[in-house]
């Protein structure tokens, strides 16, 4: 049996009347991956923050190494030997790889007046070597995948001697190939003793890389059980306290509507190439490829948010002049982004506020007088019919969970009434019952005749929703699948044709 490194007690904490943890029982062995689960809104996030000294709890306890500890902020933490790699990586990305791993605690030389470059590139060298990581100290941030500023994040944790290691949905966004240099660096530093919390959404990942789990459910610890025994079916039955259909939907037949938007020779660079497709009405259409193929720029060049070289956007057989964002929602485009809070939200304004935004003029009166009793109304109609889990419509958006975000937005493009809507990464960091429920929802709004553009790396959701998958690489799209053709050794011999 390994050692206890870590054991949480009765851990409560309550934001502004809304309890986040309830009484909450967790522990953790030194050299144990320890996945944590729940839905969005289940206390995970917050129980880690509590760990990494971001919230102070209102009761409970935090045993470290058999010590009563309490933290009092992420200094302390740090120099208790906590780590913590956010999902939003918090990263400088002006600097280089070595500057944002040492970032005040550079080595310093002419009586500690000057950076010593030299020494830091090489201390940060050393750390990459033992973690046989092939990454420049020198290289700029900024420059790196996603997969790879990860793996800044995590040298940066353990350059602080972390003995502990918290993963918050580490491979959100990272292809199936980075994956397994991450596994490989949490199975080093498992057997190297590190204790690591791993949060993640994605069933087959954690099967692979985690020895317990641990399943949270409206604030309280539900269950903690070997990985190795126990189903993913029970899992998600903790998980939403309900049982939910998670097998495929029967093969799709095609839909023969008209075509709702029609693109024609695309371009844009090097990441738009020639690109011409159709979607109907009716229809989930799917775009799949690999990381760097080019289906958010699509997208986004669709929506007038980059500018584009070439091509033509029709609507409803219209040929529209699309230059920005307001022109493609004028022609009856929506976009859900895959970075929500960037793009897709006000994170400082209430939920009221964000789902009414697209829509604004339908609630002014005599120009620039805002309606809101009306404004309530129909956030309060969004709030119950799309069940967001939230207080009230004047709750800050920025509280609430990733799921119950998404769903803000989708309200908001709903209630704009756009017959065409992009979902780029629709469930990116969003547990499975919300994701059976924002699946629901798109069945829906294709079968009440609007087109829906799904953009997804995820193979098991584009196959359970499509009814074509179209897929890209290197910007083009290299081969069109009906739902009764598409599977991944297709849909992935496609994805890696390049011309």
């Amino acid at each position: 049996m390994m050692e206890t490194l870590l054991r949480i007690t009765d851990l409560s904490k309550a934001f502004a009347g809304v309890q986040a943890l309830d009484d909450v029982n967790f522990d953790l062995r030194a050299g144990e991956v320890h996945a944590l689960m729940g839905e969005n809104g289940a206390g995970k996030s917050t129980l880690m923050k509590a760990l990494a000294g971001i919230h102070k709890p209102d009761a409970g306890e935090i045993w470290l190494a058999g010590r009563a500890v309490q933290i009092k902020g992420p200094r302390h933490a740090q120099d208790l030997g906590i780590g913590i790699v956010h999902q939003e990586l918090h990263l400088m990305n002006h600097l280089n790889a070595a500057q944002n791993i040492y970032i005040g605690r550079e080595p310093r030389r002419c009586a500690g007046m000057l950076l010593d470059e030299r020494a830091l590139e090489a201390q940060t060298g050393k750390l990459f070597e033992r973690l046989n990581l092939r990454l420049d100290p020198r290289a700029p941030v900024g420059q790196l995948t996603v997969a790879s500023q990860q793996l800044v994040e995590i040298s940066k944790a353990l350059s602080m001697r972390s003995k502990l290691l918290i993963l918050d949905e580490p491979t959100a966004a990272v292809n199936p190939e980075e994956v397994e240099d991450l596994f490989r660096i949490v199975r080093q530093l498992r057997s190297e003793g590190v204790a690591i919390v791993y949060i993640s959404h994605k069933m087959d990942e954690l099967r692979r890389i985690a020895d317990r789990v641990t399943v949270m459910r409206d604030g309280r610890t539900v269950a903690t059980r070997p990985m190795a025994e126990i189903s993913v079916d029970e899992i998600i039955t903790m998980m939403v306290g309900r049982a939910v259909d998670t097998s495929a939907r029967p093969r799709l037949p095609a839909v023969q509507g008209e075509a709702l938007l029609s693109v024609r020779n695309l371009q844009r660079g090097k990441a738009v190439r020639d690109v011409s497709f159709e979607a109907r009405r009716g229809e989930i259409l799917g775009f799949a490829g690999l990381m760097g193929a080019g289906r958010t720029e699509v997208a986004r060049a669709v929506f007038g948010a980059d500018p584009v070289d070439a091509g033509e956007i029709s609507v409803g057989g219209k040929l529209q002049r699309i230059r920005s964002p307001r022109d493609a929602v004028r022609a009856g485009i929506g976009y859900l982004s895959e970075d929500r809070k960037q793009f897709g939200l006000a994170t400082s304004m209430d939920v009221e506020s964000n789902v009414v935004m697209a829509a604004m003029p339908k609630f002014l009166r005599a120009g620039f007088f805002m309606n809101r009793v009306a404004m309530r109304g129909v956030a309060d109609a969004f709030i119950k019919r799309l069940a967001i889990r939230t207080p009230s419509a004047s709750q800050q958006v920025a509280l609430l969970s990733g799921g119950n975000q998404q769903k803000v937005v989708i309200a908001k493009w709903l209630l704009r009434d756009c017959d065409i809507l992009f979902f780029d990464e629709p469930t990116r960091g969003i547990d499975v019952g919300a994701k059976a429920e924002i699946y629901k929802l798109m069945e829906e709004l294709a079968a009440s005749g609007k087109a829906i553009v799904v953009i997804s790396s995820e193979l098991p959701e584009l196959l359970r929703l499509s009814h074509r998958v179209l897929v890209m690489c290197e910007g083009r799209i290299t081969g069109e699948l009906s739902a009764g053709l598409a599977d991944p050794e297709r849909i992935m011999q496609l994805a890696t044709q390049r011309h």
